[in-house]
């Protein structure tokens, strides 16, 4: 494992944000969910899609706080632009289990 400065990861920008809308994304090639994620005033609502339809469904996401990386380039998802990561762990089969603090926090809120 490679060390980096503390430098380093404060240029990775983790923000805290609320699910507004979820929806199937039938077009992905590997079964996935559109999400469009509340930041707070600063950074506004943003778009992303996940492979997590293993643990979650949209009408689940909705209102749920999940940590992102909000500062890495757009990147297109078949017809779809994708606007910022979702975070998430490995379960013991490889499915994703989203990142999510463990109490209610700011919309926007950066990660320490």
């Amino acid at each position: 494992m490679d060390n980096i400065s503390f430098d380093h990861f404060k240029k990775v920008d983790v923000r805290c944000g609320t699910v507004l809308r979820a929806e199937p994304f039938p077009e992905a090639r590997t079964p996935a969910i559109k999400m469009w994620i509340d930041f707070g005033p600063e950074i506004g609502e943003r778009k992303t899609s996940a492979q997590i339809t293993a643990h979650y469904d949209p009408e689940a996401l909705i209102g749920k706080q999940v940590l992102a990386v909000v500062n890495f380039p757009s990147r297109q998802i078949g017809p779809f632009m994708s606007e910022v990561l979702v975070l998430g762990l490995p379960d013991e089969t490889g499915a994703i289990v989203l990142i999510s603090p463990d109490r209610p926090v700011p919309q926007g809120g950066r990660m320490h």
